[in-house]
């Protein structure tokens, strides 16, 4: 399957180090057509970071979720063009690279 890359927000970095790239891979049978991540003490989404992208069944994206807050734990949510959605809350984007998103 293609593989689509997303390199986030290039100016936020954080003295800390960490490695705040996940691989975001679309393991149902509908495309995703939007994906959001924000620092979980937000109480708000961030912006699409997919923007006029999509991820079919099988993609993979990587997205680096440096926001520059130093924030390691950030909440998910990724729409699906069927109209349903899923959450994932509490990931820890410095531990942990891999969110794959299952039927």
């Amino acid at each position: 399957m293609a593989a689509a890359g997303w390199a986030g927000s290039a100016q936020a970095t954080c003295a800390d180090g960490r490695d705040r790239r996940v691989q975001v891979i679309n393991e149902t049978s509908v495309t995703l057509r939007e994906l959001y991540g924000s620092n979980a003490d937000r109480e708000s989404w961030e912006e699409d970071v997919l923007g006029a992208d999509v991820l079919p069944p099988g993609g993979i994206v990587r997205v680096n979720w440096d926001d520059g807050s130093c924030a390691c734990i950030f909440d998910f949510r990724a729409v699906f063009a069927d109209g349903s959605e899923t959450v994932r809350r509490r990931f820890n984007v410095c531990t942990e690279s891999v969110w794959r998103i299952r039927d």
